[in-house]
């Protein structure tokens, strides 16, 4: 979908340097100028905070095989039934309480708009106009098959595939790549294609998390006692069949605490966004918390490495309800350091990656 209509109502876009090749006959479709495409990949918003919206989009979410792998058989009529009747009213408080009400939309996407506009501006600084930058949603709007669409249509014969997620995941990663090979399926005229790896031990990377923290200490009175890394969690089965996500998770908040310089004691890895009644990654986060307030810990900062942008887990999930555990224990003094978001450092390990990736392209 695009901005809210379906792939096929999907308007047509037609290239301004769009030419019928020399000596081609008159009746020959005119053809764009050659370029290549950047195409980053978020995980996705809902349209509004609204029943009608939130239900579109968590019943697009909750279907991925990636997400949610139980047997569509015993899944789908309790995610058609219960869940879905009853989760769009809580989910849709819970955006309603971040939502970018000026924008008309979820902080997420005006986070990835301006990572999108910056990494643009970066790469047409280096490359001119040969280098077209796209952004897309796994779920929701603007859909992975109108952009690569678009794309196609503005002449891009290449593309470059970047899911914006620093460490690897099946229901992450995966699930985007998986829906940029369906949406060149639907090309008449396929073009080339690369996906770019995690960047989860990158050291631009790491170095801009590290300046996150180090701002945070530096503009606090009484610094932190503790540093927590929240990733997203996944089940713990996901690990045991293979998924390289726990290993690559642990291994970003060793390279962060090396460069920061510090003593094992002093941060830690926990996971969040616990779904469903197995067992998933531990220690959870929120547990995790109330846990450091009770040993005496009162004072922690928690950051979310496993995100690129700001989102409904960061700004509700840990800065209410996560804070709130801290805080129910008897913490004193949380500090929520926001994702790294359109930081020139972030925005500048991007534009790295990307560079690194388009090698022999440009």
């Amino acid at each position: 979908m695009l901005d809210g209509k379906s792939d096929k109502e999907a308007p047509l876009f037609t290239a301004r340097d769009a030419a019928r090749p020399g000596h081609a006959p008159a009746e020959h479709p005119k053809v764009p100028r050659e370029k290549v495409g950047v195409l980053v990949a978020n995980l996705g918003t809902p349209d509004g905070y609204d029943y009608w919206s939130m239900r579109r989009y968590l019943n697009e979410f909750l279907s991925d095989k990636r997400v949610i792998d139980y047997s569509p058989v015993v899944w789908q009529p309790l995610l058609q039934g219960v869940i879905l009747t009853k989760r769009p009213f809580s989910s849709g408080a819970a955006y309603k309480s971040i939502w970018n009400e000026e924008a008309g939309e979820s902080p997420l996407m005006t986070i990835t708009k301006s990572q999108t506009e910056k990494l643009s501006a970066a790469l047409e600084a280096r490359f001119g106009g040969d280098v077209m930058v796209d952004y897309c949603m796994r779920y929701g709007n603007p859909s992975t098959v109108s952009r690569v669409r678009r794309m196609v249509q503005e002449g891009c014969q290449k593309i470059l595939f970047f899911p914006l997620y620093p460490q690897y995941a099946g229901a992450t990663v995966a699930t985007a790549n998986d829906q940029f090979f369906r949406a060149l399926m639907k090309e008449k005229w396929q073009p080339a294609s690369r996906t770019v790896p995690p960047y989860f031990d990158r050291p631009s990377y790491i170095d801009a998390l590290a300046a996150s923290v180090e701002r945070t200490w530096g503009a606090a009175e009484t610094p932190p006692d503790m540093l927590v890394c929240s990733y997203h969690g996944v089940p713990q089965r996901y690990l045991m069949e293979g998924d390289p996500y726990h290993c690559q998770c642990q291994k970003t908040t060793r390279l962060l605490k090396e460069r920061l310089g510090w003593p094992d004691d002093r941060i830690t890895t926990t996971f969040q966004s616990r779904f469903g009644p197995e067992e998933w990654l531990k220690p959870y986060t929120v547990e995790e918390v109330a846990r450091l307030a009770e040993r005496g810990v009162k004072r922690i900062a928690v950051c979310a490495p496993a995100f690129s942008a700001d989102c409904i887990e960061t700004l509700e999930e840990i800065n209410e309800e996560i804070r709130e555990s801290f805080e129910h224990a008897g913490g004193q003094s949380f500090t929520y350091i926001p994702c790294l978001n359109d930081d020139d450092a972030h925005i500048a390990a991007l534009e790295e990656t990307i560079v690194e990736n388009l090698a022999g392209w440009l």
